[in-house]
């Protein structure tokens, strides 16, 4: 995000009721900077079209963020789709000839692995020839061999003068094994950023391969292995969104915690909001009416001060509401 785009936003959440001309005006906006502010903050997802006219807010970053990590999933989902397409009609209309190896070899954009042995070896090959940027998130701890081979890792790719960034959920840091491994890589020179959430496990290199685990909850299903640049920015655009609202690793945390008055109902229901369970399902997993059911959800959002219940979502995770118990059976893990 340019300079003069987050100027823009931050005077926008400021003084919403000012409108957009008269701060880009007071920000002193020619017209053609004025609408290029706009079409970047549209593209990321942080500016609202809302009531009549040209009426447009600011949206907050972590509603922004779920939006854009959606749309994301929405396109690499097509994406897969059309590419099995091709796949198929290409398999239908050339299949004898390429298995003859009459064709040379072509660059794969869009590759599932499930083998979980291959999955190690692309990313090792591909970590060995990273010639200048290296991005990683972790949505959990890591394991001591893991640690080893990763601080292993850094040490060689330091060396050649790459920059090496990786970002934690704050929950993952807290453990103390996990916490002198950040320090061991920080020490090394390796740029670390936690966050409150980490939306996936990702592994990103010069800007040209990407690697994403195919189920979200399950990383022993394989990996999603993406090569060329044109794939790899938007993945990279999504990593620099999270790099800039985490927060370096040392520096204390503004989060807040909260969430410890309310009942084990409650908490059991906002799991399942979190979750885009309906009303009727959460009545019926509680044991309680729909009138009861709605009742609390209400409730939860008045405690959190939300307008919507996706906006409840998101403020649970980003004050650590869901990580404050336990969830409840059936929760996603």
């Amino acid at each position: 995000m340019g300079d003069q785009t987050l100027a823009l936003y931050l005077e926008l959440r400021e003084r919403p009721e000012s409108g957009v001309e008269k701060i880009a005006a007071s920000l002193g906006f020619s017209t053609e900077e004025r609408e290029r502010c706009l079409a970047e903050l549209s593209g990321l997802g942080l500016l609202d079209h809302h009531g009549a006219g040209d009426s447009r807010a600011a949206v907050e970053p972590g509603i922004a963020l779920l939006g854009l990590l959606r749309a994301e999933r929405e396109r690499l989902q097509n994406r897969l789709i059309d590419t099995g397409r091709f796949h198929d009609t290409l398999d239908i209309l050339a299949g004898p000839v390429l298995r003859a190896g009459a064709t040379p070899e072509r660059e794969i954009g869009v590759e599932i692995v499930t083998d979980l042995s291959r999955v190690h070896l692309e990313r090792a090959g591909i970590s060995e020839s990273v010639a200048h940027d290296r991005q990683t998130m972790h949505t959990g701890a890591v394991g001591r061999e893991e640690s080893e081979q990763t601080l292993e890792e850094d040490r060689r790719q330091l060396a050649r003068g790459v920059r090496v960034r990786a970002m934690y959920g704050r929950r993952a840091a807290s453990v103390p094994d996990m916490a002198r491994h950040l320090r061991d890589r920080a020490e090394l020179g390796v740029e670390i950023r936690l966050s409150p959430v980490v939306p996936m496990n990702m592994f990103l290199a010069d800007e040209n391969f990407a690697l994403l685990p195919i189920d979200l909850h399950d990383l022993s299903a394989g990996a999603i292995i993406t090569r060329g640049s044109a794939l790899v920015g938007s993945y990279l655009a999504l990593y620099e969104y999270c790099w800039h609202c985490a927060t370096p690793h040392g520096e204390d945390s503004p989060a807040e915690r909260g969430g410890d008055g309310l009942s084990e109902q409650q908490v059991a229901a906002l799991h399942m909001l979190a979750s885009g369970v309906k009303d009727e399902e959460v009545a019926r997993n509680l044991g309680v009416s729909l009138r009861t059911a709605s009742r609390l959800l209400s409730e939860i959002m008045q405690e959190l001060g939300a307008a919507s219940r996706f906006e409840a979502g998101v403020k649970a995770a980003r004050l650590g509401w869901l990580d404050a118990r336990s969830s409840t059976p059936g929760d996603p893990v």
